[in-house]
């Protein structure tokens, strides 16, 4: 804000659905002694379910010039009109781009985009090996106290590792780039494709956040990359050989339904495997079940779905050789810290007059 005897101070708002985390908050205030904080939970934790227990007046939003939160944004422009950043505490957005505030206003948005990857890239590792390995019949052998034989029809000698299979990651952000990294330790080769064309050494760094000892910081482990908005782009990178395809984009009006029956027609030529962590309007959902159903494809693993909770009588639920896990592959003990470490940061940056990261392009939608 302006300098000035009468310029008014900064106050930063959250609005989150968790009990305030005393110590952050505690270090936020010491560390900047000249922004006003308020923290408000607007959710408890009842028998297990999260039930939001208040309802925020509109006047809460008044003063506020930076607004922390999840989902729950002021219902009109008139309502924050000293509001100049608002901090999101997910890597999407596509839930907030019907709001108001983020349409119709030059308000900055920011993401907490890379807090999700370790996280995240263990899950699909995770999910890849328990079909591969063939773990759940073997789980349900533990369950009935049997001892499995190793011929049989599940047939446990013929895993294949991951030595020497390629990883397509499609999007390659913070997630993609540690999933990346753990698949490449793990001996795969990595290809990467990006919406915009990534030509240079500057234009695969990764500038946004990064979790220390994380990630792919210079772009440097894709042995090939690709990019294009178009069907035959994007067709060129699943056909080189992909085994296993990351889907980790955004959802946006580009990538609803970028995957359908023509792009699981591609990936069958080498019966690859599917993993889904991005949202579930990206895949055609039939599409993807008939091409489980006929073999195409040898699996999936989808953390996301559509519509979410996914109805008991879908068909995805009984596809062959898929793994369904209720949209929590991001989810950690270190989520919230890192958020707030996203938040910290971007604040040091605007108190120096510093260019913040994790700034949504509101034309491209993330």
């Amino acid at each position: 804000m302006g300098g000035g005897p009468e310029a008014k101070k900064d106050k930063v708002l959250f609005v989150l659905p968790f009990p305030e985390p005393t110590d952050v908050t505690d270090r936020l205030k010491r560390k900047f002694p000249n922004i006003d904080f308020e923290y408000i939970n607007l959710t408890s934790h009842r028998d297990g379910v999260w039930v939001r227990h208040k309802e925020l007046p509109k006047e809460i939003y008044h003063d506020i010039t930076i607004l922390g939160t999840l989902a729950v944004l002021p219902e009109k422009p008139e309502d924050c009109p000293r509001l100049e950043l608002t901090h999101i505490f997910s890597a999407g957005i596509n839930h907030i781009t019907d709001n108001p505030v983020y349409k119709d206003t030059d308000v900055t948005f920011t993401t907490s985009n890379g807090i999700h990857g370790p996280q995240i890239a263990e899950w699909v590792v995770m999910t890849a090996l328990i079909q591969s390995h063939k773990y759940n019949p073997l789980y349900e052998l533990q369950k009935q106290h049997k001892w499995g034989q190793k011929h049989t029809s599940e047939n446990y000698g013929k895993v294949s590792d991951l030595v020497g299979q390629r990883l397509g990651v499609l999007g390659y952000g913070s997630i993609g780039r540690q999933v990346a990294r753990v698949g490449k330790a793990m001996g795969m080769d990595v290809i990467a494709y990006t919406a915009h064309a990534k030509d240079t050494p500057a234009a695969r760094a990764d500038n946004g956040y990064i979790v220390p000892g994380t990630g792919d910081p210079d772009g440097s482990i894709p042995s090939a990359w690709y990019s294009g908005t178009t069907k035959a782009e994007l067709h060129r990178f699943l056909a080189q050989d992909v085994d296993l395809l990351l889907v980790s984009v955004p959802l946006t009006k580009a990538t609803l339904r970028l995957l359908g029956a023509a792009e699981f027609a591609v990936l069958g030529r080498r019966n690859a495997f599917v993993t889904n962590i991005s949202r579930g309007k990206v895949v055609d959902q039939p599409a993807l079940v008939d091409a489980l159903k006929d073999g195409t494809l040898r699996g999936a693993a989808l953390d996301v779905v559509d519509p979410e909770p996914l109805p008991e009588d879908d068909p995805l639920w009984d596809a062959p050789n898929v793994t369904i896990t209720p949209h929590i592959s991001g989810l950690g003990d270190a989520y919230a810290k890192r958020a707030f470490e996203v938040m910290e940061l971007n604040l040091e940056r605007r108190a120096n007059g510093e260019e913040l990261i994790n700034v949504v392009d509101k034309k491209r939608g993330y």
